[in-house]
């Protein structure tokens, strides 16, 4: 599972993925499949492909406005567990789009 993977996920599901880094900041990835760091203020002195390698729990939100009747929770999950559902979306195992003719 890569970065370009849960990017893809959040994209397709409108949905974000939270996880923690080592240093204790948190990486965002939103719902247009941006990776972000909100509490960054300069270069990091991290790669976070590695960080998401280290990452073992993993918050997943709706990024679509909750319905006031039946909220949806944010759902806790391990590595494993994310693993499986970035690699059963359509599209997961696909070969990029692109044409080397």
């Amino acid at each position: 599972m890569t970065l370009v993977d849960l990017r893809r996920f959040t994209i397709r599901k409108q949905s974000q993925i939270r996880f923690r880094l080592r240093n204790g900041m948190e990486c965002v990835i939103t719902e247009h499949g941006m990776a972000q760091v909100p509490a960054l203020q300069a270069v990091p002195d991290f790669n976070l492909e590695e960080e998401l390698g280290q990452a073992s729990e993993f918050l997943l939100e709706s990024a679509v406005a909750p319905d006031k009747k039946s909220p949806v929770k944010p759902q806790s999950l391990k590595r494993e567990e994310l693993a499986r559902l970035v690699a059963s979306g359509p599209g997961a195992a696909a070969s990029p789009e692109h044409d080397d003719d």
